[in-house]
């Protein structure tokens, strides 16, 4: 079973989606977050189920229409370690830098 790790980075971008659904006046906010951090779970029994976005990342689906996220990561099979260095909503247009 693979380790899942956030990268710190992984905070500012919560922070910024906390940031949003509280300007949004959104319901059950911490309960999305934590939505999020459990979906990424499934990371460590299936590190491959995400799509390819590239030679070594994946991105995993989260949600669905406004509660949508997507999560990017990387998997190193000799560590058996999931990164995951980003997360965002489905509806944003890129990864922070």
């Amino acid at each position: 079973m693979a380790r899942v790790e956030f990268a710190e980075r992984v905070t500012l971008d919560v922070d910024r989606s906390v940031e949003h659904l509280l300007a949004h006046e959104a319901a059950d906010v911490e309960a999305r977050i934590g939505d999020i951090i459990d979906a990424c779970s499934v990371l460590e029994r299936h590190p491959l189920i995400g799509r390819r976005v590239g030679a070594d990342l994946r991105e995993l689906v989260i949600g669905q229409g406004a509660r949508g996220y997507l999560g990017l990561y990387h998997h190193d099979a000799v560590a058996d370690l999931v990164l995951v260095l980003a997360v965002k909503a489905q509806r944003e247009a890129g990864y922070e830098p």
